[in-house]
């Protein structure tokens, strides 16, 4: 810990102890050479309270999120619900007639932010991302895997793009502008990017893959099931070193932020704003928070899905389940991200945390075990 650091634990009413092993944990995978860099950040009452860079990362380095970008764009969409001019129980096809083919007709809003809206495999390739006949086309030839409401299972992208065009539709504005004007500009948080400018590319520190995947066999000694193949491919990943790909702002998991920026931005979610802007009242903070998705579980680990407007719940004890730690408090809301990105506010004690790497694990059991253990001294860091 250097002497900034070290001042501002003292001046914030941190654990100087528990500060210092959240340092050395959150550095141990560069410095045994595994990942190339790190951030992290924690921040409360509005302010960063501890924040460093490890490797090749500098403080100002940006490193894509991936679906951490879902909980920005959802945010963006409560704007919409709590001016009138947006409803969870809304279907999706009356605002986008294009989503109507294949079934797709009774789909709702709110079953878009809870990944319950039975299209979770849905193709869309980087190329046509920024290609908005393509993304209708898409729209109208996506099919139902399953009946919408009758399960959760994990949306990557697909969700997160209608709703999208729902903000465009109902906004009259670019959802990339909504996001920026009306979130982003509106808090003052200049390092978080939903489409990467060209001159901010300097910036961005470029997707890496490490370590070696795990096999079957490593899964059946463990007791736990192969996880299923989705769109989130090493190439989809790689895909977000290209500048022109960056640019997309893909709503669902395109974008790019230092880790200080993204625990501020949680920050906000637990205030409504901050000293440049109030957001969202205490009463649309409290219902995005309210769990939506029932006693619906997650396939892989058999729990319950804890998911909220767009938000994943920390919950009950298998709140390390859901990318949280094991000392946060139930209350403690987020989301993470593709290759270990971390982002949550614990209510109970103030605290937002963001951990943000370009170096993505292929053994995803050791990638979990991490962001369990930096999320978990993380919640024990107040004095």
């Amino acid at each position: 810990m250097n002497e900034a650091q070290l001042d501002a634990v003292n001046a914030n009413g941190l654990s100087e102890d528990k500060v210092q092993e959240l340092l050395t944990r959150a550095a141990k995978e560069v410095d045994v050479g595994l990942l190339p860099a790190a951030q992290i950040a924690l921040a409360k009452d509005n302010k960063i309270v501890l924040s460093a860079s490890f490797g090749e990362a500098q403080d100002n380095s940006l490193t894509c999120i991936f679906s951490a970008t879902k909980a920005i764009t959802s945010a963006a969409a409560w704007l919409l619900i709590q001016e009138g001019k947006l409803s969870e129980d809304e279907v999706v096809a009356d605002i986008i007639p294009e989503f109507a083919t294949n079934e797709k007709d009774q789909v709702t809003v709110g079953q878009l932010f809870t990944h319950t809206a039975g299209f979770p495999m849905a193709p869309f390739a980087p190329l046509e991302w920024d290609d908005y006949d393509a993304r209708m086309s898409r729209f109208a030839r996506w099919r139902l895997t399953w009946p919408a409401g009758s399960k959760f299972e994990y949306h990557p992208s697909s969700s997160m793009w209608v709703i999208a065009e729902l903000i465009e539709r109902r906004s009259g504005m670019g959802y990339r502008e909504f996001v920026r004007t009306r979130v982003i500009d509106a808090l003052g948080l200049e390092d978080i990017f939903v489409g990467l400018p060209a001159e901010e590319n300097y910036r961005a520190l470029p997707c890496a893959y490490v370590g070696d995947p795990l096999t079957p066999d490593d899964y059946a000694k463990m007791g736990m099931p192969v996880p299923p193949e989705t769109e989130v491919t090493e190439a989809a990943i790689l895909a977000f070193n290209r500048p022109d790909v960056r640019a997309v702002g893909v709503p669902g998991g395109g974008g790019f932020a230092t880790a200080s920026a993204l625990a501020l931005f949680y920050q906000a979610l637990l205030h409504g704003g901050n000293d440049k802007a109030t957001l969202w009242p205490e009463s649309t903070l409290q219902d995005a928070r309210r769990i939506r998705s029932g006693d619906f579980t997650d396939a892989l680990f058999k729990k319950p899905a804890n998911r909220a407007l767009g938000l994943i719940i920390s919950g009950d004890d298998s709140r390390r389940f859901r990318g949280f730690g094991r000392t946060n408090s139930p209350a403690t809301f987020g989301h993470n991200g593709a290759g270990g990105q971390l982002a949550w506010a614990d209510p109970e004690t103030g605290l937002s945390l963001a951990y943000v790497t370009p170096g993505h694990d292929r053994n995803g059991i050791r990638q979990g075990s991490r962001g369990v253990a930096i999320g978990s001294i993380a919640a024990q860091c107040l004095a």
